[in-house]
């Protein structure tokens, strides 16, 4: 089969659909020795960092794809290269299969399409599609995936709530999951991990928060379950939220440094910002516990990626997160500031049970790998091309 990409998100490399389409093709790579890929790259008058996996060149092709509308801005540029530029991509390289690794395809289909929907937060939270043109965009893309031959979703949680807001049928709806990357595992080498301490001024013991800063994120919960801690745990934990600060002042993004200050927290709760990738296995590895109560997630990466470190792990009850963790975490209502606590104070109190959710945690983890992520899906695409009529029929 000659199998299409969208690969735009190699452009956004630290975003996670780009991680999951970067760890998706060298998947691919190790796994399916017999078809051939074409990455369709849109090339965009702003130049983006892109970051390509190392592939074999015999059977994965970039072509790049000059877009047209650069002058009416990033959001028009980008809706250009999903219902213009990619298509037109497609047809001219005569492809079998077109994947749209996330929500996003095109409404004119040529040719059999797979689509991959990591969530549907705008569907099933109304703050985030408040604005106009939002509206207007997930209603095209619902529109979209609904012609699509076969939809991957990243969690069964997902898997339901497609259904649901979209109301495809679920027997369309194939449930494979993340995967962690083999470089996150726990690292023991004391130097290393003191140098990366030393990079975002941590202290020896502490809790970590990583991800990102929108409302469903919960951080400002986090903080002031932090903050109900008992003074001695406090005093001997520090409070690290890691993570770009990125579009505060939005009213999807709070700032949380305010509420920080408003607690007088400001000499055990610190912002390191972004983290450099070859540092974040050591900063998950020397984090006391991981604390992620998000409000709703497709499916949680950076939980699994703590998890593979060794890190124990608090997280949420809801969406998908439970199926991520099973019985490798604790799980706490994530409306619930005493519950998120309690739950670090449990974990902080107990040595002996931080040491059986890691090695829980580093057990779970070897269940999720790229390999059979990239294994199901090739499935996907041997499915779908033999449910589509062939080229020469009427």
């Amino acid at each position: 089969m000659r199998i299409g990409m969208n690969a735009l998100f190699l452009q956004r490399p630290a975003v996670g659909a780009g991680q999951h389409l970067y760890y998706l093709l060298e998947g691919l790579d190790a796994f399916d020795k017999r078809n051939e890929y074409v990455l369709l790259s849109p090339r965009f008058r702003k130049a983006y960092q892109v970051r390509f996996p190392h592939l074999e060149a015999d059977r994965f092709r970039n072509v790049e794809v000059w877009t047209k509308v650069a002058r009416l801005g990033e959001n028009v540029e980008k809706l250009w290269w999903e219902q213009a530029g990619l298509l037109m991509a497609a047809r001219k390289e005569r492809l079998d299969i077109l994947h749209c690794p996330y929500f996003a395809a095109p409404l004119i289909r040529i040719c059999p399409t797979v689509v991959t929907i990591h969530d549907v937060i705008p569907l099933v939270l109304p703050e985030y599609r408040a604005r106009e043109t939002s509206k207007m965009y997930t209603t095209l893309m619902s529109q979209t995936a609904r012609r699509a031959d076969a939809i991957i979703a990243v969690s069964e949680s997902s898997r339901r709530d497609i259904v649901a807001t979209l109301g495809i049928p679920a027997e369309r709806i194939h449930v494979i999951g993340n995967a962690v990357h083999p470089s996150y595992y726990p690292i023991n080498d004391s130097w290393l991990l003191a140098a990366v301490r030393e990079r975002y001024n941590i202290a020896r013991k502490y809790i970590l928060y990583f991800g990102g800063f929108d409302l469903r994120k919960n951080v400002h919960r986090t903080i002031r379950a932090y903050a109900a801690l008992p003074a001695a745990l406090r005093a001997e934990y520090q409070l690290v939220i890691s993570g770009r600060l990125h579009l505060l002042g939005h009213p999807l993004y709070p700032d949380p440094r305010p509420l920080v200050r408003e607690l007088d927290m400001g000499d055990r709760i610190i912002f390191t910002g972004q983290i450099r990738e070859q540092d974040k296995a050591p900063l998950y590895s020397g984090a006391t516990l991981f604390a992620f109560p998000s409000l709703y997630e497709g499916f949680g990466m950076p939980v699994l990626e703590a998890m593979a470190c060794g890190a124990p792990v608090i997280t949420s009850r809801a969406s998908s997160l439970p199926e991520v963790v099973g019985d490798a975490g604790l799980l706490v209502d994530p409306y619930s500031e005493p519950a998120i606590s309690d739950a670090m104070g449990e974990l902080l109190n107990s040595p002996k049970k931080r040491a059986d959710l890691s090695a829980r945690a580093r057990a779970r983890s070897r269940d999720f790998s790229w390999r059979q992520v990239a294994e199901q899906t090739v499935a996907v695409y041997e499915k779908v091309r033999a449910a589509a009529p062939s080229k020469g029929a009427p």
